[in-house]
């Protein structure tokens, strides 16, 4: 039984490999036919799930390129949990590996926000702060807490217009780079468009640096007022903390 085990996951991803030894199907005879076609079936399954967990991906390089990438994808990485949500965590490190890609840069960035979107999603619920709470004296002193569901994706591209442009029929994308917060305030996440500077002051924010120290090392003339009523408004925070 050890050999079985031992074989059969390698040849549910290489469709070159034999059978594994051993394996039968319902009337004991060698189970070719029957493997193959549930070795066909979990990939097209995995597929069909990397289609529904990327949908900007999807779109942005059309079934006919995404479906053999995805394929590949599936062929290097079966599912490490029973979860399926959680599936296709490795797709941007893979994407960014991949030389025929060379000329879309951007495309890991959209993976890693299309991962934070759904693990915003799956968050746990949190009851948002009062923005009372921000009224002390020594406001460079608190750290704020942020909620589960919030998620940053700091990019190097224009990535909030990429993706509104994708799923919404935004406008064209303007060659600048963006940072995305992610909310969710009520039940579906929503992406917020940041400049650099604003995601990376509440980069550290969420890294636990006070507010005096976050706003100290943001960039020269930078103005926070933007970034915290954004994590205000959207019910990011819930609490905050002195030390």
């Amino acid at each position: 039984m050890t050999g079985l085990v031992a074989d059969f996951l390698p040849a549910l991803r290489d469709a070159a490999r034999a059978v594994p030894a051993g394996l039968t199907d319902g009337h004991g005879q060698a189970a070719g036919r029957r493997f193959a076609v549930y070795r066909n079936n979990v990939a097209v399954s995995l597929t069909e799930a990397l289609e529904t967990g990327f949908p900007c991906l999807f779109r942005l390089l059309g079934a006919e390129n995404f479906r053999p990438l995805a394929r590949m994808f599936v062929d290097r990485h079966l599912p490490a949990s029973p979860l399926m949500m959680q599936y296709g965590a490795e797709m941007p490190v893979f994407l960014a590996g991949f030389p025929a890609l060379d000329r879309y840069p951007y495309l890991p960035d959209v993976a890693r926000l299309e991962l934070a979107r759904r693990d915003s999603y799956h968050a746990a619920d949190a009851t948002p702060m009062d923005a009372a709470r921000l009224a002390v004296d020594d406001l460079d002193a608190l750290r704020l807490i942020f909620a589960p569901a919030v998620r940053l994706v700091q990019s190097d591209w224009p990535l909030h217009a990429i993706w509104a442009h994708t799923m919404a029929d935004g406008p064209s994308p303007a060659a600048e780079a963006q940072s995305v917060l992610i909310t969710r305030a009520d039940f579906d996440p929503i992406p917020h468009a940041l400049t650099p500077a604003e995601g990376g002051f509440i980069a550290a924010l969420m890294a636990g640096a006070t507010l005096g120290t976050a706003f100290a090392t943001a960039a020269p003339a930078f103005d926070p007022t933007r970034a915290l009523t954004l994590l205000i408004s959207h019910a990011a925070l819930t609490d905050t903390r002195t030390p």
